[in-house]
């Protein structure tokens, strides 16, 4: 049985988050670097916002950080309780999952790679999906504090594998992202109403997260709401094309669309939604997509 949940990272995902757990746990922790936010959110939603070595102590623990670095840098300053559980919901690179695995079970400790997906609307209705790496018997054990949290919740393989399968969630987005731009360009280019076409597509088999949600909600009316940051998506691709050179495989398309995220990352100005990658086509062709 979980007596006590704590949420270390209250960004634009885990603040919203960790808001739910108060309502299925009795002792709910909340940390932040910025010890202001975590005040700010225990008076809103009825965590107590403590120290790192309380949270540190309580028997799940979730993350949610900007990489793998910073989790390592809390890691080496907690002493968890044996028989705890750590849920890293970070997009992090899997051989760093496979590494910070091996460190906690020296102490007794299980670490589960559990990145989500599904934007700061599904955390804040709590209908996210969590692709969850490593022990299965611990993931079993952690399963009902996610379940505060998330719709859809899958053990999909050992250390690493969670942060693998959302690795190769964003690159297949990036890849619909250039493909969206490039089609509708091109349709632009030859006098369609895009907003009709948009319409035609997503009720036929082009469709994809991108064309359904990205595009009218973001792109065409000009907003890009910045929920996912562009860096991000960076770093997740390039996540992405380290998991294709480990293995071997060729993969051009996964190749070209990382080199074009890097380089519309690169042109884009600070702390811009990944929506904003549309613009690196839009320089090329000085065709805005609206």
């Amino acid at each position: 049985m979980i007596q006590s949940v704590a949420f270390i990272g209250l960004g634009a995902m885990g603040y919203r988050m960790a808001a739910h757990l108060p309502k299925h746990f009795n002792e709910v922790y909340v940390w932040n670097r910025n010890h202001d936010k975590a005040k700010q959110h225990a008076a809103e939603y009825g965590t107590q916002a403590v120290d790192l070595r309380q949270a540190s102590q309580a028997d799940v623990i979730f993350s949610c950080l900007p990489t793998s670095q910073e989790v390592d840098a809390i890691l080496a300053q907690v002493q968890l309780k044996k028989g705890c559980i750590w849920v890293d919901c970070t997009s992090g690179v899997p051989e760093a999952a496979k590494a910070q695995a091996l460190h906690l079970a020296a102490q007794g400790v299980h670490f589960l790679d559990a990145p989500v997906s599904g934007q700061t609307i599904g955390a804040e209705n709590a209908t996210l999906t969590f692709m969850v790496g490593g022990d299965s018997d611990a993931f079993q054990q952690a399963r009902p504090a996610m379940q505060a949290m998330g719709q859809l919740i899958k053990h999909v393989g050992g250390s690493g594998a969670g942060f693998a399968v959302k690795a190769i969630n964003n690159m297949m987005m990036a890849v619909h992202l250039c493909a969206a731009a490039e089609g509708f360009t091109t349709l632009k280019a030859h006098g369609v109403n895009l907003n009709e076409a948009l319409a035609c597509i997503n009720a036929s088999s082009g469709k994809s997260g991108v064309t359904e949600t990205a595009l009218p909600q973001r792109i065409l009316n000009r907003e890009f709401p910045l929920t996912f940051a562009l860096p991000l998506l960076a770093k997740d691709t390039g996540i992405a094309i380290d998991l294709v050179r480990e293995a071997k495989l060729s993969a051009p398309v996964i190749g070209l669309t990382q080199s074009l995220i890097q380089a519309a990352n690169a042109l884009a100005e600070p702390n811009s939604d990944f929506s904003t990658a549309i613009k690196l086509y839009e320089s090329w062709s000085n065709i805005t997509l609206e």
